[in-house]
C-alpha cells in the first residue's frame, strides 16, 4: 500500500485526489458508492465547515458534502498537480 493513500477526512480545501478504495460495507457503503465515490473518481475538497464537519467535494461536475464519519472510509490519493 502506498504511504500516499489516506482517508478523504485528512485533505486539505483546495486538494484534488483519486478514489482508491472504499472500506464501508453495509447500506453506508453502498450510499457512498451510490453518490459516485469509486474508486479512479477525481475529487477536490472545495471547503470545509468551520468545525471542519462536513467536507465540501467537486466530483463529476457536482458539489458533494459529506460528514467526516463517512469520509473515514474513503481512501484517496492526493494528484501530484494538486497543493
Amino acid at each position: 500500500m502506498s504511504e500516499q493513500i489516506h482517508s478523504l477526512r485528512g485533505l486539505a480545501v483546495g486538494v484534488k485526489a483519486e478514489v482508491r478504495r472504499i472500506e464501508a460495507h453495509g447500506e453506508l457503503g453502498r450510499r457512498i458508492r451510490d453518490m459516485g465515490l469509486i474508486p479512479g473518481t477525481e475529487i477536490e475538497v472545495i471547503g470545509r465547515a468551520p468545525l471542519k464537519d462536513p467536507v465540501a467535494l467537486r466530483l463529476r461536475g457536482f458539489t458533494l458534502t459529506l460528514r467526516n464519519n463517512e469520509a473515514d472510509f474513503i481512501y484517496v490519493e492526493p494528484l501530484a498537480s494538486s497543493n
